[in-house]
């Protein structure tokens, strides 16, 4: 079973779902020595199954796929549908249809599961909650290393309590969505460095650092504390390899950006992305509602002409980004 340290670079290259985790980055990240990661959600199990050969045609070293859990707690439909008609001028203005509520659905989270335990990988990990039990020991006996995420001290413990192979702490920093096991939960603004202290301390559990790594110190600094390797996602989205949209690069490259925010505006979930004018637009409407609101406003992203009318993903490192091959980001990134 795949350990942490049998990387020879310990970095993790955050599964990044929508589009940037592309089998040619996931590839390049683990043929260069870190451990590349497919994002599974938003995908049918065809797609996922698709990119898993994909990778495994392009390299043999181990690699990671990710998975939703689907939402313990449901979303509002009154909230919900208010939200949705918040959303009908932007919607007007972009010539497309209102958009309507739909059922929320899983993402094919248990057909997912299953086609991972019948052809296993080397690693599997979970997003926005738990699995089972019983998931994770079906996993691990097929021989995957099970990976979970935590953003607060509570959902670590939690995590530990299902003995994973590694535990991932999200700090405030990390760009894309929070992991937290709750969507009604407010947003933990616990530091980075100040979680991994807290958790490292009590377990012999390895743990992945996440969150607003920018750079080769702060890679240092996290495993002198503790961390047995970091994952970074938003220095990869400027990566050759990355199937990034042109639009969102562009904003993570020009300059135009200047800050990241915490919003819930694009998904129903909180998540950091650069500031731009759909979230100001939209601020004071949002509502928790994931997966719900992620395909209310999907068609509107999809009909941005620009980046002010999409979910420009980013942590708050993305100053450090680059266009560049993505084994040279590791090789910067290298402790």
């Amino acid at each position: 079973m795949l350990r942490l340290s049998d990387l020879e670079v310990p970095i993790v290259q955050a599964p990044m779902a929508g589009g940037p985790s592309t089998p040619g980055l996931v590839a390049a990240v683990s043929t260069a020595g870190g451990l590349g990661s497919l994002g599974g959600g938003y995908q049918s199990p065809e797609r996922m199954r698709a990119d898993i050969e994909a990778v495994r045609a392009l390299t043999d070293r181990p690699f990671g796929v990710n998975l939703f859990v689907p939402e313990h707690r449901p979303s509002d439909a009154g909230a919900v549908a208010a939200y949705a008609a918040a959303l009908e001028p932007l919607a007007t203005e972009l010539g497309v249809e209102p958009p309507v509520p739909a059922p929320a659905g899983d993402d094919h989270y248990r057909e997912k599961v299953a086609d991972l335990i019948a052809d296993p990988v080397p690693l599997v990990s979970f997003t926005f909650g738990l699995p089972s039990r019983e998931e994770v020991r079906a996993l691990q006996e097929a021989g995957s290393a099970v990976v979970l995420n935590a953003t607060t001290p509570e959902e670590a413990t939690a995590c530990l309590a299902l003995d994973p192979q590694a535990v991932v702490l999200q700090g405030p920093a990390a760009g894309g969505h929070r992991a937290q096991h709750d969507q009604f939960a407010e947003s933990s603004d616990v530091p980075l460095a100040i979680l991994l202290e807290a958790i490292a301390g009590r377990t012999t559990v390895p743990l992945i650092a996440a969150g607003g790594i920018g750079a080769s110190a702060d890679v240092r600094a996290l495993l002198s504390a503790g961390a047995s390797a970091v994952q970074v996602g938003t220095l990869f989205l400027t990566s050759a390899e990355a199937g990034t949209r042109p639009v969102h690069r562009k904003a993570l490259l020009s300059g135009e950006f200047t800050e990241t925010v915490v919003t819930r505006v694009f998904s129903g979930r909180p998540a950091r992305a650069l500031r731009n004018q759909f979230i100001d637009r939209m601020a004071e409407s949002e509502v928790v509602g994931y997966p719900e609101v992620h395909y209310l406003t999907s068609p509107l992203r999809a009909a941005a002409r620009d980046g002010h009318g999409i979910n420009l993903w980013a942590g708050t490192g993305f100053v450090s980004c680059r266009e560049a091959p993505a084994a040279d980001i590791l090789a910067q990134l290298a402790p």
